[in-house]
């Protein structure tokens, strides 16, 4: 291994980690909003639920502003790339990956999603280079995620349906290419690039919609499924992406999708004070091996070394 003299990966202070924190807390309660909708929509209404109700908030918010999003064709373009790989594709493939095999094993191969972001950051961006400190720092991150969830879901790796593996393995390789691909907007109002990313999933979303779920033949949804679609679109949604693109800005795609490892232990969390769940001594080890993933991966421990 030699020193490299590339620019580094911004160091996480306390505001981006308090963001990131935050981020994973707002994506962790997307489970519960989830589990209310499903039961009564279809899943692309779900998502397009989701992304629509979002588009339309950030723009009337942006219109009351009068800051009026950009209108040229190649800012579009971007917003439309934007929107099919961190929206359209990864959405579309975890819902088909998770009829297939189960949640667990699902979320297990979404955490793989900051391998693929910092081999994707090594070889595009200059100043995202793979050291040892990362590739040790996103072993153990995985390794504890595996733990925190339960090493049991391991056991189906490979047997239960490869095709739904394969799809949420795809999915979370869509999310790291967005990570890299969102940096071109890194001069551009962070709420701003979350309208045009989502406004652009929306508008490739519904004649998916019309074709695959035919809502309009669907019963009128309860208050509660309302109440959840509109917990799902405003807090894990346009809060959510607004942070996301504020941290990107920040400190790069690899410390963004970190968020992928914090999921579990803010849907652990959120299940232990919302619906007083227990936590094992097993779900400490694993929340404790994410810790110092995460502590690797963003520099704070002596492990630099550039591969």
């Amino acid at each position: 291994m030699q020193q490299t003299n590339q620019v580094a990966t911004p160091l996480m202070g306390y505001r981006e980690w308090i963001m990131l924190l935050t981020l994973a807390a707002l994506w962790g309660s997307s489970f519960f909003f989830f589990k209310v909708m499903v039961a009564a929509l279809p899943p692309f209404t779900v998502v397009l639920g989701r992304v629509g109700l979002a588009a339309l908030i950030l723009n009337v918010w942006l219109a009351l502003r009068r800051d009026y999003m950009p209108m040229t064709v190649r800012t579009w373009g971007a917003f439309v790339v934007m929107g099919m790989l961190n929206n359209v594709i990864p959405f579309t493939l975890i819902v088909f990956g998770e009829t297939r095999i189960s949640s667990g094993l699902a979320s297990i191969l979404n955490a793989t999603t900051p391998m693929f972001t910092v081999l994707a950051a090594h070889w595009l961006t200059a100043n995202e280079k793979l050291t040892f400190g990362k590739f040790a720092g996103i072993v153990v991150g995985f390794f504890g995620v595996a733990v925190l969830i339960g090493p049991a879901v391991l056991v189906g790796l490979g047997s239960e349906d490869l095709i739904g593996e394969a799809a949420c393995l795809l999915a979370a390789v869509s999310y790291a290419f967005a990570g890299i691909y969102g940096r071109r907007f890194k001069g551009l109002d962070p709420d701003k690039v979350a309208a045009g990313q989502i406004t652009a999933s929306t508008l490739v979303l519904v004649p998916i919609v019309a074709l695959a779920d035919q809502p309009w033949a669907l019963p009128m949804p309860s208050a509660e499924v309302w109440g959840a679609m509109a917990g799902i679109a405003v807090l894990c949604t346009v809060v959510a992406y607004v942070l996301y693109f504020r941290i990107l800005a920040a400190v790069g795609a690899t410390n963004l999708l970190l968020v992928t490892f914090l999921l579990p232990v803010s849907a652990l969390l959120l299940g232990w004070f919302m619906l007083r769940e227990d936590i094992t001594p097993r779900a400490f080890g694993g929340m404790a091996l994410i810790g110092f993933g995460l502590a690797c991966i963003d520099g704070r421990l002596p492990l630099s070394a550039s591969m």
